[in-house]
């Protein structure tokens, strides 16, 4: 790992020509990428650490230039090396959503990154080069959090019967998510990041972008693993941007009603978070990153409020529950 640390020091010494270039770590990660900030008097920038036999720098550099295009605050790619891994980026700044929301600011911040998400969804077609959100890759994350939560991290055992409903629940998500508007979605649209810059907000973590469900970063948005919001306060952001979403021509009365909208925004969040569980059980286990395990409370906490009026899906509501009674 030093070796590799001296290398990234000496390509950000050629690409900035700086007498001294020191590291300094600019956020933590849940991949194996690693980022840094390099400063020099008022100059300032990220250093993304990429090891290309876990990571592909490729994707970051071809949502980075979608996104550009379309005006949205994300940072440009300065240099690479693909070769190496390394990425030489403009830098944001170092305050994020999480820590400058509260009640005073929620509607401003979230107002301007809803108008972010419009600009994504309404501008970048699916005929970008995205990979499409498929049935294969929603089934696989609600699957980690089955291995991972519930087997490696609780030793829960499902009986034969729980694990055939619990499939059934599976695939009726995916349903769901199958049947909406097929958009660009970020895929880690949350507070963490989400920057507080001159131009709000600044977007990060794009790199694993697809084209699928138009109510995806909505929902990792609104139901944040990391802050939480009353389900009432939600709902009328909800219902806020569907109507944004008919103005922009993203939805279309015939696509879907608000009812259904909501509909699928709740079973949205119960796919996404199912999975975010079960990452952060990863996470511990695999990674040796425990701190992640703090936010598995809320993260179900959200899908047993949903669960509870949805029938379909009594039995992961029930496993929710009985995962943060345990825990």
């Amino acid at each position: 790992m030093t070796d590799r640390l001296d290398l990234l020091r000496q390509w950000t010494h050629r690409q900035l020509a700086w007498p001294a270039v020191a590291l300094v770590p600019a956020s933590s990660d849940a991949s194996f990428r690693r980022y840094f900030r390099v400063s020099d008097g008022n100059d300032s920038f990220i250093l993304m650490d990429a090891p290309p036999e876990q990571e592909d720098c490729q994707p970051f550099i071809h949502v980075s230039e979608l996104m550009l295009q379309l005006g949205l605050h994300v940072p440009q790619v300065i240099a690479s090396d693909l070769e190496q891994g390394f990425l030489l980026l403009s830098d944001l700044g170092s305050r994020s959503y999480l820590e400058a929301l509260d009640d005073t600011t929620v509607d401003r911040l979230y107002g301007d990154a809803m108008g972010a998400l419009l600009a994504l969804q309404s501008c970048v077609t699916p005929d970008c080069g995205l990979p499409a959100y498929d049935r294969t890759l929603l089934l696989d994350e609600m699957g980690l959090f089955r291995d991972w939560l519930l087997g490696r991290h609780l030793g829960i055992e499902l009986d034969s019967t729980q694990a055939a409903e619990l499939d059934a629940c599976f695939d009726r998500l995916a349903d769901s998510a199958l049947a909406q508007p097929r958009v660009c979605v970020h895929r880690d649209y949350h507070s963490r990041n989400l920057m507080v810059c001159d131009h709000n907000p600044g977007i990060l973590d794009f790199q694993d972008a697809v084209i699928g469900p138009v109510t995806y970063d909505l929902v990792s948005l609104l139901r944040d693993c990391y802050i939480s919001w009353p389900q009432e306060r939600i709902e009328d952001w909800v219902s806020g941007y569907y109507e944004l979403a008919l103005q922009s021509g993203i939805m279309r009365g015939e696509q879907g009603s608000e009812a259904d909208f909501m509909r699928w925004f709740d079973w949205m969040g119960v796919q996404r978070h199912l999975k975010a569980a079960g990452i952060f059980a990863r996470l511990n286990h695999r990674d040796g990153k425990p701190g992640y395990l703090a936010d598995i409370p809320r993260t179900l906490g959200y899908v047993r409020e949903v669960c509870a009026g949805y029938p379909e899906l009594a039995l992961v509501g029930e496993l929710a529950g009985n995962v943060i009674r345990a825990l």
